[in-house]
């Protein structure tokens, strides 16, 4: 499969879990799971997946290094949502924990794929 089509389709399915969450913790999709700091968080993050989208979409040529960028940022984040949970700070529901768990697992494959691909980009 062509390196440009799976950085799209990391990088859709990424944005979809990050404004899902988002629209949940808003009480938007689903009342009952509202936390205002995770709507903050998760949206901001969500945007800068979509912005790496829009950035392969649109320069084709920086697609690993967009998608590899955005992935990391969107990682970080999760692993400082990961610990506002664990220490009780962040919403404590078990969707909470399996979305955080699911995103432990999509987000490094998103970033192995995207940098073996940057990486042989760089190597010519």
């Amino acid at each position: 499969m062509n390196d440009r089509i799976k950085h799209l389709r990391f990088l859709i399915v990424e944005t979809a879990l990050f404004v899902a969450a988002s629209l949940v913790h808003a009480g938007i999709l689903v009342s009952g799971f509202e936390h205002a700091r995770a709507i903050v968080a998760e949206g901001v993050i969500g945007a800068v997946l979509a912005i790496g989208l829009l950035t392969c979409l649109i320069r084709p040529r920086h697609a690993a290094g967009a998608a590899l960028s955005v992935q990391a940022f969107a990682l970080l984040g999760t692993l400082v949502g990961a610990f506002t949970i664990s220490v009780g700070v962040g919403p404590q529901t078990r969707g909470d924990v399996a979305f955080h768990a699911l995103l432990l697992l999509v987000l490094p494959a998103g970033i192995l794929a995207a940098w073996k691909a940057w990486r042989q980009r760089r190597a010519g």
